[in-house]
């Protein structure tokens, strides 16, 4: 791997042949669409100008050849763990600040690498730590600037009662340094409804998201913070909510309707297991969008001690969801895309001039295969490649390797070889 709002209203520039003047465009060629389209795609100034069909796009940019690729819009990682990430290692955690930081940019940048240019990460702050993890977190977000966009959620241990006036008082403080969402695990407060009503407190005096970490396995709970928070604007994310899929059937669907006539998001983890997570597992997906719950997924854990083999891969939760769930490949991907981003704030993605220009090409002629075999990816954040992935797949000479490409992924028919 190296480093090389609202909707927006389409440029009135057409998409004809035309160069455009800016020598820091880029002109994606030849890319596959999942309409099944190849198409040049050129970017200017961190957005999409113009879509053709090939060859008719030129550029006095640089020019990156996407035959044998699918273009995709960006996945984005809603609920990561950047102060525990990559801490597997045997021993206690480390929350020395620059260690915190050292492992908070390796994970945003592992993520990256995988697709995913926007990240939002809980950092637990309070205890003997205070705000120090918080401030290693927001300092590894200055240092990804340009790369990634990285958000912090400060998630405090406690906020009722005499031993919560010390956590109420420092999540205002973490606002004011930079966490630009709130949330934390109201589950382990003595008084659960009370943690969320100074969470929403918090969050309307600053006008900032809420996203919180809830197993889900208590229905009425689930259902009174879900009602609490669901007028707040800007919005209101709860996870992992893998409880849900432990109740019974009728239980956790009349639940799945509070959380929609709420308007809240349930952000799922299909991968497994979550900082502070004792049981693994996942929330019933399909009943939740049966019921009209907007989902997103995410990556949870990242090789911590909730989860030592986490990927933080949005499309290895895409293929779960689509291989255990039963999504249909473009609802699982849509899930860690387009559904990840509108819980995440962030302006929609498509591949159509005027858009931002946060994209994933993967080698691969469909997005089923995609999601079977994604191996190798190039990661476009602002209008720039930022990341390359490239695999590699090697046959010894023999009678049984037959004439298969050695790249992950079928080229397509009449492209260039397999590199």
């Amino acid at each position: 791997m190296s480093a090389d709002s609202k909707q927006p209203r389409p440029p009135s520039d057409d998409a004809g042949g035309a160069a455009t003047e800016d020598a820091s465009a880029l002109l994606l060629s030849n890319a596959r669409l999942t309409d099944g389209r190849t198409v040049d795609v050129r970017l200017v100034k961190g957005r999409i100008e113009a879509v053709g069909t090939a060859g008719s796009l030129s550029t006095a940019g640089s020019r990156v050849d996407l035959a044998g690729y699918l273009l995709l819009p960006a996945p984005a990682e809603p609920h990561a763990h950047a102060d525990t990430a990559l801490s597997d290692a045997q021993g206690p955690v480390s929350y020395a600040p620059e260690e915190v930081q050292r492992r908070a940019t390796e994970a945003a940048l592992l993520q990256l690498g995988h697709g995913a240019t926007a990240l939002r990460a809980h950092v637990r702050i309070g205890d003997v730590h205070a705000l120090g993890p918080l401030e290693a977190v927001l300092q590894a977000r200055r240092s990804l600037r340009g790369l990634a966009d990285l958000t912090a959620v400060a998630v405090p241990r406690l906020l009722t009662g005499a031993a919560g006036a010390d956590g109420l008082a420092m999540l205002r403080d973490a606002v004011k340094m930079g966490a630009a969402v709130v949330g934390g695990r109201p589950d382990l407060d003595p008084d659960p409804t009370g943690y969320v009503e100074a969470v929403l407190e918090v969050a309307a005096e600053h006008g900032v998201p809420v996203d919180l970490h809830t197993d889900g396995d208590d229905p009425a709970r689930l259902a009174r913070f879900a009602a609490m928070a669901g007028g707040l604007r800007p919005g209101v994310s709860l996870g992992p909510c893998a409880g849900l899929a432990r109740l019974p059937e009728d239980v956790a669907g009349r639940t799945a309707d509070r959380l929609a006539a709420a308007g809240v998001t349930v952000v799922c983890l299909p991968q497994g297991g979550c900082a502070g997570t004792e049981r693994r597992g996942a929330a019933p997906v399909r009943l939740l969008r049966s019921a009209g719950v907007r989902v997103a997924a995410g990556g949870g854990a990242l090789r911590d001690a909730a989860n030592p083999v986490g990927r933080g891969d949005p499309l290895e939760a895409a293929f779960l969801l689509a291989s255990l769930e039963g999504l249909d490949p473009a609802e699982a991907y849509g899930a860690v895309s387009a559904r990840a981003r509108e819980a995440m704030g962030l302006p929609e993605v498509r591949v159509e001039a005027g858009f931002p220009a946060e994209l994933l090409a993967v080698r691969g002629a469909g997005l089923a295969g995609v999601l079977s075999l994604a191996y190798s990816r190039i990661v476009v954040h602002r209008g720039r490649v930022v990341a390359r992935t490239s695999a590699v797949r090697e046959y010894c000479d023999s009678a049984a390797a037959l004439d298969l490409p050695r790249q992950a992924g079928r080229p397509d028919p009449g492209g260039p070889a397999a590199r």
